[in-house]
């Protein structure tokens, strides 16, 4: 056993050559998740030799297999040493995510006001702002004077999330802010409150992180302050946070677009059994839809043995109709997730998109009639049937595209639920029936 300890100290040692001393703290998690891969007896040992200020950075950037890894390998000393050097948001966060067991462990060791902290944080609902907002911030007074908030932040400053925006609170109300900038340039006996900006932009503790996302980024923002129905300030959201959060919905809306079940782990980390149940119910969902479209070529089988030109017309059909369905759906989720339109533009909306749909349908149609005469050399009947069906169809799939989003998010469901996969389907069976029924209609079969 002690030739064994030897050994693993000894590649430890090899190890920690390899990180700088200066690593930033983001490329410093990922050197730990590679060794981890590499050899897991190692990390403990190695994470062990990092001083405590650069520990606790690159702890807060590891993912939960590793931070679980890590705490479960911890002495009590090394908890409290760690998660108390954290801020309590990245604390917070750390201990959501983690499993239960580990989080009883954490908690009984943490400091009182920390864990007060962290308490408070993870007591807001799981998406809402005041889950992801931090308590370090800067609060002023509007009767202190610029060289007396300058003091404060001298004196409490290295311990906040930021100093670039300072926020002047009253009795705990949020009255102003000021930021650095201001302070600097500002004469020393200047009193905050003639020269802080009173319309301050804010999100409530219940609203959902989006919205303060969408808040951040439409104000320019470098913080924004977090209050509750009093008004009463309890906490930012910082940028940093925001882009974490963009990154989050942006992944999980392109896997429900592609129908897959949202993962938290990254590609090469999810497991062949995990990412198959993520994948297979909604394959197995789309398929039996699927079934439908079978169902009309199976009831309108008499038109296509009189008719089998209208056979390799499917195809094209069924293709067009989806493509125009997923660029209608997958403008109106992204103008949605950006807050650039409501359920309540749905008739303007829909009426963009169906003349949107007209102008591409003439156009496709045009081209197809052409085709069907002069490449295809089939008959004038069989061209009427497929580019009419071809304008129907688009205009259609749009209509669907468009609808299908808005009702979800007017039903409180997330948008990218009705990702392409699904209008596809719906699109493929409408447009098989207007097929057919044009082809009885113009073919008399």
């Amino acid at each position: 056993m002690s030739e064994k300890k030897n050994v693993l100290s000894e590649e430890c040692k090899e190890a920690m050559k390899n990180l700088p001393p200066d690593i930033n703290p983001v490329d410093g998690a990922q050197f730990f998740l590679e060794l981890s891969e590499n050899n897991e007896a190692l990390l403990p040992l190695c994470f062990r030799r990092l001083p405590k200020g650069l520990a606790a950075d690159i702890f807060s950037y590891m993912d939960n297999d590793l931070k679980t890894k890590l705490i479960l390998s911890f002495t009590d000393s090394e908890i409290i040493s760690v998660i108390s050097s954290l801020a309590s948001d990245d604390a917070a966060h750390t201990i959501d995510e983690l499993p239960a067991n580990v989080v009883d462990r954490i908690l009984r060791y943490i400091p009182g006001d920390k864990r007060k902290d962290i308490n408070h944080i993870l007591s807001y609902p799981e998406d809402s702002a005041g889950s992801i907002m931090t308590v370090e911030y800067i609060d002023l007074r509007p009767g202190m004077t610029v060289e007396g908030a300058l003091d404060r932040i001298r004196e409490v400053g290295l311990d906040k999330e930021t100093i670039y925006n300072c926020y002047v609170t009253e009795s705990r109300q949020l009255k102003g802010v000021v930021s650095a900038r201001q302070l600097l340039t500002s004469d020393k006996n200047v009193v905050l409150k003639d020269i802080m900006e009173c319309n301050v932009i804010s999100v409530f503790t219940e609203e959902d992180k989006e919205t303060a996302v969408q808040k951040l980024s439409k104000y320019d923002l470098d913080a924004l302050p977090v209050v509750d129905r009093e008004s009463r300030l309890v906490g930012i959201v910082t940028f940093d946070d925001a882009i974490e959060i963009i990154q989050e919905e942006a992944t999980e809306d392109m896997e429900k677009m592609a129908a897959i079940v949202p993962s938290e782990k990254p590609y090469l980390r999810t497991g062949v059994f995990s990412a198959y149940t993520k994948r297979v119910p909604w394959l197995l969902f789309l398929m039996l839809s699927a079934t439908f479209t079978g169902k009309i070529l199976g009831f309108f089988e008499q038109a296509l043995s009189t008719e089998l030109a209208l056979t390799m017309f499917i195809p094209m059909l069924m293709d067009t109709g989806g493509n125009a369905g997923g660029q209608a759906s997958m403008m109106i989720m992204r103008s949605l997730s950006l807050g650039e339109i409501t359920p309540g533009d749905y008739l303007r909306i829909v009426w963009k998109e169906i003349r949107i749909a007209v102008l591409c349908g003439i156009t496709l149609a045009a081209a197809t009639f052409l085709k069907v005469l002069i490449i295809d050399r089939l008959s004038m009947g069989i061209a009427a049937t497929v580019c009419l069906t071809l304008a129907a169809a688009v205009v259609l799939a749009k209509f669907i595209g468009a609808t299908l989003p808005m009702l979800a998010k007017a039903l409180k469901f997330d948008p990218a639920v009705m990702a392409s996969p699904l209008i596809t389907t719906i699109v493929d069976a409408i447009s098989l029936i207007v097929y057919f029924n044009i082809a009885k209609a113009i073919l008399n079969l």
